[in-house]
């Protein structure tokens, strides 16, 4: 391998000829050989639009020239349209400030920029970094990745989830199925209201998430070191703010208070504890299929869903519900991923918070699973979803908590009685009625009718 000599404060490195990245950039990977995890795209993408943002703003108050300004911004429109993907080897498990990603971000832009021009017109610190740190870089990244990722990605996810419940609910309006409850038989509903309860879930999920991702719009960039501005020109974190709005699409503002934007990471928090919320209500739904679909003969078996692939490599014809399977797997480690984010926010001490890149990293990844999942067990399993109204109304039939609507009548004592007849003596309700004289024949077909009771 052929290699170049670059350097940074504390000496020469010899860096792969054919890299774009620097000297601080080969420090890192030599010094962190750890895992496999690689900071995520997303971040790398929203270090594009900071420093782009940044550029812009620097040359409206007099400090950059157009041509470098432009310059920088042709190398982020670059990173962004994914040309230099491979430029950006960092491990998450690096300086806990980002501060080698950040320097990683510069030194490709710096050389890509001189390779372009082909003249030393960009420096790293100097010239894109410029107004800037890496601890006000680096948690304006992660709000920048984490609101693009929320919107662009998860809640298109949960809108066309919800679509197809939607259509569901309007398939089943006419089923009567029994209700269960601490899996026990319990009153009869429909099961488009059954479905609603899905929907709604969702709907409720979804504001929240909306909600908490406005936290996200507050951006750090202009506080620099410690919070103080130092080196940063005044118009600098509003201006920046405005132009990552404009190139995003998606309302940021400068932090009020930079002190905090630096050292805390509350907002990321709050934004995870909605996607956890979700995480939860994605687990519920998919057990809910999945017990309703079991079987197929010896479960509840009220519903059918898609048969995607064989399920055993000994058991011949038989299916799993595998996008249930994998929905609840994806909610575990969202949860998971949440007990390492209220932990890394934890951390911070003084002026920075040192845990950024793995909260961010399983942030990310929440996101990333989530929206994964909900596309596929929407196209691949509830987009199939089928009612099974024999065995609906088998069930229904046999359930002895249809006597919930003889209360009224012969009182909730009698009832029981007739409940638990029935039940020791393997009778229908109607036989355990009649036998104990609480109602005749005629008068309890007039009162057991489940369609009334939903």
């Amino acid at each position: 391998m052929e290699y170049r000599i670059e350097h940074d404060s504390l000496g020469e490195m010899k860096v792969p000829a054919d890299r774009l990245w620097g000297a601080q950039t080969q420090r890192s990977l030599e010094n962190f050989p750890i895992g496999n995890d690689r900071m995520p795209i997303e971040i790398i993408r929203a270090f594009a639009v900071l420093k782009k943002a940044a550029a812009l703003a620097n040359r409206d108050l007099g400090k950059l020239d157009e041509r470098r300004c432009a310059l920088i911004a042709a190398v982020c429109d670059e990173i962004l349209g994914g040309r230099l993907d491979g430029e950006f080897p960092l491990s998450v498990w690096q300086t806990g400030s980002g501060t080698q990603t950040n320097m990683n971000v510069n030194e490709v832009i710096a050389n890509r920029g001189n390779a372009i021009v082909g003249e030393a017109l960009l420096h790293p610190n100097d010239t894109v970094n410029m107004s800037q740190s890496s601890n006000d870089t680096f948690p304006t990244a992660m709000h920048i990745a984490a609101m693009c990722a929320v919107h662009a990605s998860l809640l298109p996810a949960v809108d066309a989830c919800m679509e197809v419940l939607k259509r569901l609910e309007a398939e089943n309006e006419d089923v009567i199925k029994i209700g269960r409850t601490h899996l026990q038989d319990a009153t009869p509903l429909r099961f488009s209201q059954e479905i609603s309860g899905w929907r709604g879930m969702l709907e409720s999920t979804r504001e929240e998430i909306q909600l908490s991702s406005a936290s996200l719009s507050a951006l750090a960039l202009g506080g620099t070191a410690v919070g103080t501005g130092l080196n940063a020109p005044e118009g600098f974190a509003s201006l920046s703010a405005r132009y990552v709005s404009e190139l995003t699409g998606y309302r940021f503002v400068s932090d009020p208070n930079k002190f905090r934007a630096l050292t805390s990471k509350d907002a990321l928090v709050f934004s995870h504890g909605a996607l956890k919320a979700l995480a939860a209500c994605m687990m519920k739904i998919a057990n809910d299929v999945r017990w309703l679909a079991s079987g197929p003969r010896c479960g509840i078996g009220e519903i059918k869903i898609p048969e995607n692939e064989p399920g055993s490599s000994i058991m011949p014809g038989k299916v799993n519900p595998t996008q249930c399977e994998s929905v609840t797997m994806v909610a575990v480690q969202v949860m998971a991923n949440d007990t390492a984010i209220g932990l890394a926010a934890s951390q911070g001490n003084f002026e920075l918070n040192v845990f950024m890149p793995v909260l961010i990293y399983n942030y990310l990844h929440s996101v990333r699973l989530l929206s994964d999942s909900i596309r596929s067990f929407t196209v691949r399993c509830l987009a199939g979803l089928k009612a099974n109204p024999a065995r609906m109304k088998e069930n229904l039939d046999r359930s002895l908590m249809l006597v919930t609507c003889l209360s009224p009548r012969i009182g909730y004592e009698n009832a029981a009685k007739a409940a638990r007849l029935a039940y020791l003596e393997d009778l229908t309700l109607k036989e355990a009625v009649l036998r104990l004289g609480l109602l005749d024949e005629a008068e309890f077909d007039a009162l057991v009718r489940p369609e009334n009771m939903v």
